[in-house]
Formats: structure tokens, sequence, C-alpha cells
């Protein structure tokens, strides 16, 4: 039978505060609190970056539900010279899902004497549920109606809000490159009619957005047919990867940008709020485990005479290090597993917990008419939780070896004298 190290059996011993003097119990408390900070920090670190991870997932899948994966254009921003073969080849390639034609412009949209900037997409209704999420319920129904030759358009539900319109309505669509007539350069107007609104919950493109049918938007803008074409891959995370691929085997001059490279800037933001938080909430770990140094050294403390006559059967300076070291090591692995257990429990339930704190404060955390967002997301990663165990596991540690070190170098005689 294997025989379990000595210095496990009594480090266990003092975790659990020995015998039941005032001195041990008042350890004991003090041992308690840092296993409990370390718990509590770990559950704070990974309930907050789940929660980071489910906005930064709920915001990308909305975003996403309007902008597709890879987008790929003519490189002298013309339409593209041979539209069916560059269709061909882009889902040729194993990742990719569908593909559908665009045309993408700026415009003005005036109606009466309000005007506002939009983004004209010019869109095939037939194909557009192949890379986008906005063929669904009544949307699927508003996109049908842009028929070419009717000039229809479809605009996000903040646009036509800010606008005053609905469907039924006319708007004047004004195009920036005019005519050239003998009176000077004259605007191209076009009066359109409102077929419809979307609503992709993503505000950026609900207030910005009109959809047109390419065949439209082409007549409108001068092109001879789609300018691009829109990507939906199987893992929106190969994005990258499939861009650099297509670049290197789509024929002709063409310029790819995936979905990373049209929102770096906020995915960029996003990812320093999130290291920002992980780095304070880490503090909070810290603390916790740091705290263990006062714990051991009063253990220590309290513990001479012990150390003294371990010394005299004969154990060496190591082992006794050894006994401290396993004392402050269980602290923090129970107090990691426990912060664990909590932090995972309310990452996976947090649907059901805040609607009952809500209930209970008669308060709303999220209001859906601010944030387009009135659950709290919560989406647990392993490439999160996985560093915030071992950074408390390895803190910890860290904090038993100062004190672990002075009981070994206790004097057997010194410490004797007065027993």
């Amino acid at each position: 039978m294997m025989q379990i190290p000595y210095e496990l059996l009594i480090g266990w011993r003092y975790t659990r505060a020995g015998r039941t003097t005032r001195r041990n119990g008042f350890i004991s408390f003090i041992s308690g609190v840092s296993m409990l900070g370390i718990a509590l920090g770990v559950a704070a670190l990974i309930i907050v970056l789940s929660v980071m991870n489910g906005f930064q997932k709920e915001v990308r899948d909305r975003m996403l539900g309007v902008v597709s994966h890879i987008e790929v254009y003519s490189a002298n921003g013309s339409s593209l010279p041979d539209m069916d073969r560059t269709l061909a080849e882009a889902k040729a390639h194993p990742q990719v899902l569908g593909a559908a034609p665009f045309i993408a412009a700026q415009a003005l949209l005036a109606r009466g004497e309000d005007m506002k900037g939009v983004m004209v997409r010019g869109i095939d209704p037939a194909q557009e549920g192949q890379v986008s999420d906005l063929d669904s319920s009544t949307q699927a129904a508003a996109l049908e109606r842009l028929e070419p030759g009717s000039f229809g358009v479809v605009l996000g539900a903040e646009l036509a809000h800010a606008m005053g319109v609905r469907a039924g309505d006319k708007v004047t669509l004004v195009a920036p490159a005019g005519q050239v007539t003998p009176a000077g350069v004259v605007p191209r107007l076009k009066q359109m009619s409102v077929v419809g609104t979307f609503n992709s919950g993503h505000y950026e493109y609900d207030s910005t957005l009109a959809l047109v049918h390419w065949e439209d938007t082409a007549k409108i803008f001068r092109l001879e047919g789609p300018s691009g074409v829109r990507l939906k891959l199987r893992d929106l995370h190969q994005a990258r990867t499939v861009a650099d691929e297509l670049g290197r085997s789509l024929t002709g001059d063409l310029y790819i940008r995936d979905w990373t490279r049209q929102n770096r800037t906020w995915f960029a933001a996003v990812q320093v709020e999130k290291r920002m938080m992980f780095i304070i909430l880490t503090l909070i770990v810290a603390v916790a485990a740091f705290n263990l140094v006062s714990t051991l050294v009063m253990t220590v403390t309290d513990k001479r005479a012990d150390i003294a006559i371990l010394r005299t059967l004969g154990a060496s300076p190591g082992s006794v290090m050894g006994i401290f070291v396993v004392q402050g090591a269980m602290v923090g692995v129970i107090g990691t597993l426990a912060g664990l257990l909590l932090g995972l429990g309310v990452a996976f339930n947090i649907d059901v917990i805040v609607p009952a704190l809500e209930r209970l404060l008669g308060a709303t955390f999220l209001p859906q008419d601010i944030y387009l967002i009135s659950r709290m997301p919560s989406d647990p990663q392993q490439s999160d939780i996985v560093p915030v165990a071992i950074i408390a596991l390895v803190l910890a540690f860290a904090a038993t070896l100062y004190p672990s070190w002075r009981a070994s170098q206790v004097n057997p005689a010194e410490a004797l004298r007065y027993e």
C-alpha cells in the first residue's frame, strides 16, 4: 500500500487548524477568508468574462445578419468583369456555404426637407438568403417586393423611423455622380417607393442601410452589373484564412475583405476592454492569495514547537517547508475549485438568475429600447476559464513560499527553550 507523505498529512491537518484554541480558531478564520477571497475572485473573473463574451457574440451575430462573412470586389471599383465565373470559383471553396451578387454605393435619401446619408446595397432577393439573415418572416416578404424596374427600396427600421416613412411612401434617392448639362453638373435623382423595412438589431445598419434590387441600383449608378460578391462561410472564425486562400485562387484583379477587417476597430476595442477587465479582476485574486502570507506567518509562529519537535525527530528543512507549502496550496486549490463551481454555475444560469433579481429588485438591467438586448448574454469559454484557474493556483502557491521558507529556518533549540 502506498504511504502518504507525512508532509501532506500534517499540512492538511494545519489547514483544518489543528487544536481548537482561540489562536488556532483565529488562524482558521483568516485561512477561510483567504479561501473565500480566492473563490469570489475566480468566480467574478469567470462571470464577467463570460458576460463580455456573450455581449460580443450577440453583437457579432446581429452584425453578421447584415454583413457578409467575406466580400469580393472589383479592384478598380467598377462592375465585376465576369460575375458568373467569380461566383462559381467562390462556391467551389469547401468553406463557402452561399454566394450572392451585390452593388455597394453611397447616396442621399430625401423626403421633403429631411435628407439622410445612406449606404445603398443592390441585392438579388432570390439569392440574398444565402448570405444574410434578412430573409426571415416579414422581412422576407419585403425583399420579395424588390422587383427589377419597380425601383422599390427596403429601409432599415431606424432609418425609416427617422425619416417618418413607412411602406407605400415615396422617397427620392440622390446619386453623388451627377449628369453634365449645358447648365452645369446636375445630380441624378430617382423617386423610389418604400416597399418595407428590416430590423437587424444592429443600430449602425438599421439607421443607414437601404436595400434595392441590383438591376435598379446598376441603372441609378450607371454600372454594367454587380460590383461584388458576398460569401457566407461554414465557420465564420475561418474568414481571414478563407479570404487569403480565395485571394490566391480567384481569377481577375479582385479585392477581398472579410468581416474581421470590416469591423477591425470595434473588435479591437472589445479585446482591449476584455483584457483590462481580466487584469483588474485578477488583482482581486492576487489580494486574496497573498492573504495567505499573513495566515502562514501566524501558523508558523504558533507551530514553532511542533516544527522544533519534527526537526529533532529528523525532519529536514525541506520537509518542514513542504508542510506549509501544502497548507497554503490546499487553501488555493479549494478556493479555486469553489470559485470555478460558483462562477460556472452563475455563468451557465445567468438567464435565470438575472430575471429573478430584476423581479426581486423591481429594476430592469437591460432596457430593450436602449440596448436592443432584453436578456443578459453569457458565453463561458475554455480559453478564459483555464487561464483564470492556473493564475489563481500560481498566485496561491507563490504566496506560500516565503512563510514556508521561514518555517524551515526555525532553530529547534531556540524554539523549545521556553516550552
